[in-house]
């Protein structure tokens, strides 16, 4: 007869705690405190897929772009922590969602104590069975309040992860292309070495036989020794840039890397659609995972509230008990225990007041640190369009003096071989093109550094 009365205490239990109510405040996702559109990007929208909707595979259509960015992404120790973050976060949304369900567990115990009769005894007691401890029914929804804390909690941890492999795609992306720029800025200094020790032999074989003046050996002997410099500072830079590369991917270059390509290849990497509306930044994950963080935050704020109110927990027992150990298992040792616990807070010397304004300050720090994300994306997304507005002319008028200052220097060279012209002219039309042959490929770098840019700002990258 107790068993058939205790089972149905438990149902109407779970049944009270399954509906419990929410004091969280009902969520509403902020404004975003930028503009409607994208500043230096007034052409029509393309009927394009935006950038979040296209896989990296596709937009980098390198065949060496595309296995360092594999490589990477099975290797990089920054995604295995955001990865390991993941799997922390579930876990503990597990735990909080655990808090929901009673813990049964086998209890076992055994009492002895003075019994209160004449003959001045011991009573022993001894029991074993199934038992619920202190479990709580949620009526107010301080537990559902954690449990949804932590699931946002968790949601914000897989956004994260995401922002981490667009920004470890972005950074393999641009180390490489820095790479090639290398080894272009590699050639033509090594070129321009070999033209300036050639004018340094005939300027001293003409210094020899008094052709020449002293000042004008020295000046081409400083030349070259400046292009020697030049060598020395481009091999260094280069050896950084693949060591940048090696701790990006998490292992040494292969061996069989395909040769790398000229930065202004246009088959190197995909243009993207123009016109993209700003409310594409909340397809950003970093600015999703800010989202989460609100929400955990808000769910924080109900959990907090609902402290104020009644806390009931019901502790159980089904099992049996005897007097002796040798009859615990007897027929007829069957007991079972009910008790239920009413905690109401009357004073906690401003405990849960305290913990509720840390909750709402909490909130409000969560919705500038939101509004701060969109405006980060925003100013990044601009910056991307104003280099993509501004870097194909400068490309194209960079290339355009390089090639003036090609035709000055052939000129200069032919006129001072006849005689024509100062050696002053040649020293001088050699600098200006060697300056201009390292501007045009670092605007080409710039150029494909800031599509790749553009592509992780308006969040092309975490697809699979």
């Amino acid at each position: 007869m107790t068993e058939h009365r205790f089972a149905p205490a438990a149902l109407a239990a779970a049944l009270l705690a399954s509906g419990c109510m929410s004091l969280a405040p009902r969520y509403d996702r902020p404004a975003a405190p930028v503009a409607s559109a994208f500043p230096m990007d007034t052409s029509p929208a393309a009927s394009q897929p935006a950038a979040s909707e296209i896989e990296w595979q596709a937009f980098f259509r390198d065949e060496r772009l595309q296995r360092l960015i594999g490589i990477a992404l099975s290797h990089n120790r920054d995604l295995r922590i955001a990865a390991a973050n993941i799997e922390q976060a579930r876990a503990q949304y597990g735990v909080r969602r655990a808090d929901a369900w009673p813990g049964v567990g086998v209890a076992a115990g055994a009492s002895r104590q003075p019994s209160a009769g004449p003959d001045d005894g011991i009573t022993s007691v001894y029991t074993a069975g199934l038992a619920v401890t202190a479990w709580e029914l949620d009526f107010f929804g301080r537990i559902r309040s954690l449990s949804d804390a932590a699931l946002a909690q968790a949601l914000a941890t897989e956004e994260a992860r995401k922002a981490t492999q667009m920004s470890v795609i972005a950074a393999v992306a641009a180390t490489d292309l820095a790479l090639r720029a290398d080894d272009e800025l590699l050639a033509v200094t090594r070129e321009t070495l070999a033209t300036r020790e050639e004018s340094m032999t005939l300027t001293k074989l003409k210094f020899d036989h008094g052709a020449a003046s002293e000042i004008d050996f020295r000046q081409a002997q400083s030349l070259v020794e400046s292009a020697r410099v030049a060598l020395a500072q481009q091999t260094r830079q280069r050896a950084l840039d693949e060591n940048a590369l090696v701790l990006l991917l998490g292992q040494p270059l292969p061996s069989d890397l395909p040769v790398a390509g000229s930065t202004a290849d246009p088959l190197l990497i995909a243009d993207l659609p123009a016109g993209m509306p700003s409310e594409v930044l909340t397809r950003r994950p970093d600015v999703r995972a800010a989202e989460q963080q609100l929400i955990a935050a808000n769910a924080n704020i109900g959990a907090a509230r609902a402290a104020f109110f009644p806390r009931i927990t019901l502790t159980g027992s089904v099992g049996s008990a005897s007097s002796e150990l040798s009859g615990l298992f007897k027929s007829g040792s069957l007991a079972w225990s009910f008790a239920p616990q009413l905690l109401l807070p009357i004073f906690d010397a401003g405990r849960n007041q305290g913990n509720l304004d840390a909750a709402r300050a909490g909130r409000e720090i969560a919705v500038a640190q939101y509004e701060r994300a969109i405006q980060t994306a925003f100013r990044e997304v601009a910056d991307a369009l104003a280099g993509r507005a501004t870097l194909g002319e400068q490309v194209r008028a960079q290339r355009a003096q390089m090639e003036a200052e090609s035709v000055r220097h052939r000129l200069a060279d032919l006129r001072y071989r006849n005689g024509a012209a100062s050696y002053l002219d040649v020293l001088d039309a050699q600098r200006a093109l060697f300056a201009s042959q390292q501007a045009l490929v670092q605007a080409q770098l710039q150029q494909a550094q800031n599509l790749v840019t553009l592509y992780k700002v308006l969040g092309g990258g975490w697809r699979p």
